[in-house]
């Protein structure tokens, strides 16, 4: 007998309920199990490099999981969990990652390219130098991610929730901002070339250096942000705001200024 808070209990019970406790977690990390399609819960299983493409993992629990440098194009993972799970180096080319939490992963140098991404959850997570070029990230949290170097052409990040985001060197050409809120965050030398950041909110933002040419900024807000250096040639401009922004150096070739004017 062994006397626990306050209660006793018999040895037999004890390497009972410890028996019991093991098999569920040998099978719920049992990633054999798991790719046969016995189970959606490979919890902390090792499939680093596995060919995992075109397979369904639709509401799997895949806390931890590691699938390092895994294949998993065209994989589906809807609505699965993820937390700090790595997926560096994986390729996730078409895979479908709709409203799947991924808070605090490790998806690092992995290609996402034309991944749809609606309403995913990557809060904290890694995504520096990943290829994200065409991914649809809709309404996805992106809340203090670190997107540094990343591959974000052709993106389509209307509602995404950038707040806190490290986007240092990130390449968003073509993308789709409309209406985002960029507030007070740090921008420098960011190349948004040619997207579309109709009404977006750049206010007391850091975009010195920051290339907007042939971007459409129709009614964005600038005010207060510091824009030394920036470029906006041939940028539409219409009713933009730039109350106390810094404008030192800044190119306006081409542009449709606030009041609908050409600038020469």
């Amino acid at each position: 007998m062994r006397e626990l808070g306050g209660r006793l209990l018999s040895f037999p019970l004890i390497a009972a309920c410890m028996a019991t406790l093991v098999a569920a977690a040998a099978f719920a990390a049992d990633p054999d199990a798991f790719l046969a399609g016995g189970s959606r819960d490979c919890t902390e299983c090792e499939l680093a490099g596995r060919d995992l493409k075109e397979r369904n993992f639709q509401r799997s629990r895949l806390d931890r999981v590691v699938m390092r440098n895994a294949d998993l194009t065209g994989a589906s993972l809807f609505r699965s969990t993820l937390q700090r799970a790595d997926f560096s180096g994986a390729k996730l080319v078409g895979a479908n990652l709709n409203a799947i939490d991924a808070k605090w992963s490790n998806f690092a140098g992995a290609d996402l390219s034309d991944a749809l991404m609606y309403e995913a959850d990557f809060s904290s997570a890694d995504l520096g130098g990943a290829v994200l070029k065409g991914a649809k990230l809709g309404r996805a949290r992106l809340n203090s991610a670190v997107l540094t170097g990343a591959k974000m052409m052709l993106t389509d990040l209307r509602g995404a929730r950038l707040a806190g985001a490290k986007l240092a060197g990130a390449d968003m050409r073509s993308a789709t901002l409309n209406g985002q809120n960029l507030r007070t965050m740090d921008l420098q030398g960011i190349d948004f070339s040619m997207s579309d950041m109709i009404e977006a909110d750049f206010t007391g933002a850091d975009l010195r250096g920051a290339q907007f040419a042939g971007v459409n900024l129709y009614a964005a807000n600038f005010n207060s942000a510091d824009l030394r250096g920036a470029n906006f040639e041939g940028a539409n401009l219409t009713n933009a705001i730039f109350t106390d922004a810094r404008l030192d150096d800044v190119v306006f070739t081409d542009a449709i200024m606030p009041d609908g004017r050409r600038k020469e």
